[in-house]
């Protein structure tokens, strides 16, 4: 009888360049800069959420289906298509229409995501002079992307129409200023 020789690979994988950031050198900064005494106080960035709400291409399957799809190549992960809860009569909505996808980045997907956000998407960006600072008094931010071709795997003559975006970087600050010290130790560039 014989013996299946299965070869042993150490390969490791390979750590997200943000990640590796967050470890090395934004928890020391934001331990010197907050006075935290223990290392698991430090906050973090815990999820990132894209949120689209494709209202306008509602009756047009085709159209819905793309969007999620640009959704999908910018993220890098599958968008839950999000439904409506109530019928509106003026915006031609009935309950249990799909009007919107989300997708919720979490661990390397997360870090890698932001890294291509802040040093790739966000320089592309016409007369860019930062983004604003407004916090939801927990720590947690969003940001405001009107379209989608600032992003690379977006290509412009497949693009049927531009569409926006939300992403919301949800962290464990307990504060503003924590939450804001993490973003741009991370960097987000904000506006001075």
């Amino acid at each position: 009888m014989a013996t299946k020789k299965t070869a042993e690979t150490s390969v490791k994988p390979v750590e997200c360049r943000l990640k590796k950031l967050y470890k090395d050198t934004v928890v020391p900064q934001l331990v010197k800069e907050f006075g935290y005494k223990n290392i698991n106080e430090v906050p973090r960035l815990e999820k990132i959420v894209l949120n689209a709400g494709l209202g306008d291409v509602k009756d047009n399957s085709k159209s819905f289906q793309l969007a999620v799809e640009e959704l999908k190549s910018i993220s890098g992960q599958k968008p839950l298509v999000t439904n409506s809860k109530l019928s509106v009569a003026n915006f031609k909505v009935r309950k249990g229409m799909a009007v919107g996808a989300k997708v919720t980045l979490r661990r390397d997907r997360m870090y890698s995501f932001m890294d291509k956000l802040v040093s790739i998407a966000l320089p592309r960006v016409r007369d860019f002079r930062g983004v604003n600072t407004n916090f939801d008094g927990r720590g947690n931010y969003t940001l405001g992307i009107k379209e989608q071709l600032i992003f690379p795997e977006i290509v412009y003559d497949q693009v049927e129409k531009t569409r926006g975006f939300d992403v919301t970087f949800v962290t464990t600050a307990k504060t503003d200023a924590e939450g804001k010290a993490l973003l741009k130790y991370l960097g987000m560039p904000f506006r001075a």
